[in-house]
């Protein structure tokens, strides 16, 4: 049985988050470690929970990755790159807390910083995931990006971890090649599993048994495995209903994590000392990763908001430490360090990240223009040409209101998706379509200077893009056409009209009336039923 207490401190750590326009995680470390400090310990059943959360936030990463952003340059490169850099840049920040006489500093030797600074240089794949999932902007241009470096990071700790135990995997490890060829099937079970708890359970089973505990016995890193798991169902169709299905149970685990960290341990002046300055080097690892980014020829609202979100340290800098540790590389001190250091860096992501538009649009005013043919071809804008009507979100309502008004209206209609499987998808069934990420101001200045557009139709599932994309248009004032939006629930209508929405429509409100109307028709009522209206 899970402590009481532990639900309580973390239910008021995430209000006073909420309260100060914080995300709630930071509320959920602070509650860590106002446990700490009360007496309790982690326990067990906590530990275990928190590795749940952590494996199905990856299955759920893999189940929305396309395969091949770790093959581009920006990801493989980038992350590459990035690690060394840190990694020295982190030795001479240790270096000169040394100089400066901080305690702890003073028996360090420079391969004890190396080993520190190979921890602090990986980013948190669970604070940056939740972010963006928060925001609906995993499927974006520097959202791709940051969980393609996130996950290459995964992949060099799983070789350091591999390496510095001394334990090879197991030559049965090979067999796991066979789930490859395996993968049809997988997704042919997950068909037959329909939308609802089979489906879940479907999910959990293969994220726990198939991937963490399969890839665990033959000794390869569990999470690793949910995450490659996930990536073999990724291009089936119903994966992203899974993703779905599995977000709030997968949150509410994930809570566990983040008390974990602040129950490792209490620490002294000292050591708060120390990792207050290992988060004010966080600059330092944003500014690298910016660098970074500019040589592959991204835009500046790709690497900027990418470099924000990645500004952080790593739970897997956590996992080094500890193993550093027992094989007596480290003191027990510094575990503690580190995950106060982890912690902080979480809330002052955090902040960061809340103003990212505004650091972008400040920060790429004195930056070097890049010409549009110099640019990455995926990360170049979007040309709109004579498109008349414009749908943003092409998923079962979108792609209904593309067909309406290209069949029944007679209308050039351009739908827009930010999900690259299902551009491919599209296309290849006749749709006029196009990549494009709808909470990208870059993309609003390129799609608005089409003076042809009469009418832009906003089918995102997420209210918050919706909104955004409202925002964006008023500030257009070239764009004189109208704007129809769609709304989940009731109380999301009236924020979508205050933006100048011409027309709102509740989904499920028009699905009632469509078949009701539908109903009336079919027997015979629908005369009978003008005259009344």
């Amino acid at each position: 049985m899970i402590e009481p207490a532990f639900l309580v401190a973390a239910f008021l750590g995430g209000v006073a988050a909420l309260i100060v326009r914080l995300p709630p995680l930071v509320g959920f470390l602070a509650a860590g470690y106002v446990l700490n400090a009360m007496g309790y310990a982690q326990t067990p059943l906590l530990g275990a929970i928190a590795d749940i959360g952590v494996t199905l936030l990856l299955f759920t990463i893999g189940l929305k990755l396309d395969i091949r952003t770790l093959l581009r340059g920006a990801v493989w490169g980038g992350a590459s790159l990035h690690l060394l850099a840190s990694t020295v840049i982190m030795i001479g920040v240790l270096s000169l807390a040394k100089l400066a006489g901080l305690r702890l500093m003073q028996d360090e030797t420079l391969t004890t910083m190396a080993f520190l600074g190979f921890a602090l240089s990986f980013s948190s794949t669970v604070f940056v995931i939740k972010v963006l999932d928060k925001r609906s902007e995993a499927q974006t241009a520097y959202g791709r990006l940051a969980i393609g470096v996130l996950i290459m990071q995964d992949i060099f700790a799983v070789v350091f971890i591999t390496a510095s135990t001394g334990e090879l995997p197991s030559p049965w490890a090979l067999l796991l090649l066979g789930l490859i060829p395996a993968a049809p099937w997988l997704q042919r079970l997950l068909d037959a599993m329909g939308h609802g708890e089979m489906q879940m359970l479907f999910g959990m089973m293969l994220a726990l048994v198939l991937g963490y505990g399969l890839f665990s016995a033959v000794g390869i890193k569990g999470d690793l495995g949910a995450l490659i798991i996930g990536l073999l169902l990724a291009p089936h169709p119903a994966a992203q209903n899974l993703a779905r299905t599995l977000f709030n149970i997968k949150e509410l685990l994930l809570v566990g994590f983040f008390l974990n960290i602040g129950l490792i341990a209490m620490p002294t002046l000292n050591m708060l000392l120390i990792a207050l300055v290992l988060v004010a080097a966080l600059p330092l690892k944003a500014i690298l990763y910016q660098l970074i980014f500019m040589l592959f020829h991204l835009r500046h609202r790709t690497s900027i908001l990418a470099s924000l979100s990645l500004a952080n340290f790593s739970e897997f800098g956590l996992i080094v430490e500890v193993i550093a540790v027992s094989n007596g590389w480290l003191s027990d001190e510094w575990l503690v360090i580190l995950s106060l250091a982890v912690a902080i860096s979480f809330m002052f992501s955090a902040i960061l990240n809340g103003y990212s538009e505004a650091l972008y649009r400040y920060l790429s005013e004195h930056l070097p223009r890049i010409p549009k043919a110099d640019l990455d071809p995926s990360d170049r804008p979007i040309e709109l040409g004579d498109a008349q009507a414009v749908v943003l979100g092409m998923g079962r309502i979108g792609r209904s209101a593309y067909q309406r008004l290209q069949k029944h209206y007679g209308l050039n209609v351009l739908g827009i998706d930010s999900n690259p499987n299902s551009v491919k998808k599209l296309g290849e069934k006749g749709y006029n379509i196009m990549e494009g990420d709808a909470v990208d101001s870059d993309f609003w200045d390129k799609l608005m200077v089409s003076p042809s557009i009469k009418l832009v139709v906003l089918a995102m599932p997420h209210h918050a893009g919706n909104l955004f994309a409202l925002e964006q248009l008023q500030d257009r004032d070239e764009f004189e056409g109208h704007i129809t939006a769609i709304v989940e629930y009731p109380d999301e209508i009236k924020p979508i009209q205050e933006l100048g929405a011409n027309a709102v429509y509740h989904i499920y409100d028009e699905a009632g009336r469509s078949l009701a109307d539908s109903a009336a028709r079919e027997a015979g009522m629908i005369s009978h039923l003008d005259q009344l209206g």
